[in-house]
């Protein structure tokens, strides 16, 4: 109804994708599957792309009733923004439209967020990677909100730009390696992932703190023609990446051998109760 009544108003550009979903909306959604979960004997619940306080503040009272649920953000919710970006209007904002969508940085989402996640109300920090050329994709069926295809690319730098939390002090280096690794490996059922110990799999990222970069597509390896966090001035890098022991990237480039991947069957996870 929100987008049939912005529509019929002319209001079609980037930013009334997220005017159109308020927060309101996504903690109601939160609220009715926790009540679901309940209901149909305390199933385990996971909610993805949480992307506001509202939001937040229904996980949190949902596991105050002995709900079984676990809930993740993302980075774009983490630093981007419904007025910086969405609101860049056409063509540059299209390159903004998620769902969830982004929030206003007037209000404090994102403190919140953060401070979900050091706290542990927040399980995982994922990315919902779902990217779209801008031009022949997102712009490919016109200038209106509502028929731009949702998603943000940003695999890449997942581990950067979560590491901006600690360079800023809002999670400690642990915290970040137990969001970003050992967290998503123990709720999805991967022993052999998530940590480094006798027995796994030797998955081992080598960071190096302290080193600057600047975000862009004319440097990042994703297959897209721009970068959702360009000019953006971060520090800290990945150096080295093994898989089973075996380096397979090092200073930016990748030496990994096509077909070298396994599946990997997940198991229940035994933390989910």
């Amino acid at each position: 109804m929100l987008v049939e009544q912005a529509i019929a108003a002319g209001n079609i550009t980037p930013d009334f994708h997220s005017r159109t979903r308020p927060p309101e909306l996504e903690a109601e959604a939160v609220h009715r599957a926790g009540v679901l979960a309940r209901v149909a004997g305390n199933a385990p619940l996971y909610i993805v792309h949480l992307s506001s306080s509202h939001a937040l503040r229904e996980v949190v009272e949902a596991r105050s009733r002995g709900t079984n649920i676990f809930a993740e953000t993302c980075p774009q919710y983490l630093h981007l923004s419904l007025e910086d970006h969405l609101g860049q209007g056409w063509p540059n904002g299209a390159a903004y439209i998620c769902s969830t969508p982004l929030r206003s940085k007037h209000d404090h989402h994102q403190a919140d967020l953060w401070e979900g996640l050091r706290v542990d109300q927040l399980a995982v920090v994922s990315t919902d990677h779902c990217p779209f050329c801008l031009r022949e994709q997102k712009l490919a069926n016109g200038e209106s909100f509502n028929v731009v295809p949702n998603g943000i690319g940003g695999v890449e730098h997942r581990m950067d730009l979560v590491y901006q939390g600690v360079v800023a002090g809002h999670i400690s280096e642990e915290r970040w390696v137990e969001v970003c690794a050992t967290a998503p490996a123990r709720l999805f059922g991967l022993p052999q992932k998530g940590a480094i110990r006798e027995g796994l799999d030797a998955d081992v990222v080598v960071y190096d703190p302290t080193a600057k970069q600047t975000l862009s597509q004319a440097t990042h390896h994703m297959n897209l023609d721009h970068s959702a966090y360009e000019g953006m001035n971060i520090t800290g890098k990945v150096r080295t990446v093994l898989s089973h022991g075996e380096v397979i990237v090092d200073d930016g480039q990748f030496f990994g051998a096509a077909g070298r991947g396994r599946y990997l069957r997940r198991a229940v996870s035994q933390h989910i109760r």
